[in-house]
């Protein structure tokens, strides 16, 4: 078993082919890009996640996707993290964003739940929000389109470069997160610019 200095990096998303290339399973995309990298195996069904462990840069990670919906992440993760004597400092977070723009990262190391029903989830089965998040950006739905709609669509083919770009950075955010720790992280990662 996992020592307690191990990082827990968890990506929210739906279960379900279903729900696989929708935009509220971007979490979900950057664990399995990650895995991909890393030769992490994801499998099985731990405290109600498909769990991988593994090493980025020395780090023991155990990457994590919940499987139940969205607004009920919280109680598996809250389980996992017992189960491993994980922190919540040492827990990373990455989930879909409509503040950002498509295309867009952010790290942000602490904060209330911002309306995100994961996020949400996971501050009321924890007790706090204080662990790292990466923040995915999808953009907000036009005028008069449906949020639901809209966080439950799929990457439309012209937005999809730009999705695996983001994802590529975000996986690249999450090794510097790592790595180097959050404050450096987010000064690289943050920029508008980017």
């Amino acid at each position: 078993m996992p020592k307690a200095s191990d990082r827990l990096i968890v990506g929210l998303g739906n279960p379900g082919s279903t729900y696989a290339r929708t935009r509220h399973n971007i979490g979900f995309m950057t664990i399995d890009e990650i895995a991909r990298e890393f030769s992490v195996t994801i499998t099985g069904n731990q405290f109600g996640a498909a769990v991988g462990h593994g090493h980025i840069g020395g780090v023991r990670i155990v990457l994590a996707k919940p499987m139940l919906f969205m607004n009920r992440s919280g109680p598996p993760v809250l389980a996992l993290s017992e189960a491993l004597g994980t922190e919540t400092e040492n827990m990373l977070v990455i989930h879909d964003d409509m503040d950002l723009d498509l295309g867009r990262i952010k790290i942000k190391e602490k904060g209330g739940h911002g309306g995100h029903k994961g996020i949400r989830s996971l501050t009321d089965a924890l007790g706090t929000g204080d662990f790292v998040r990466l923040r995915m950006g999808i953009g907000r739905p036009g005028i008069g389109a449906d949020v639901v709609d809209h966080v439950l669509g799929e990457f439309t083919s012209e937005e999809s470069a730009r999705v695996t770009e983001q994802i590529t950075r975000a996986r690249d955010a999450v090794v510097t997160i790592l790595c180097k720790g959050t404050r450096e992280s987010m000064n690289i990662f943050n920029r508008k610019n980017l």
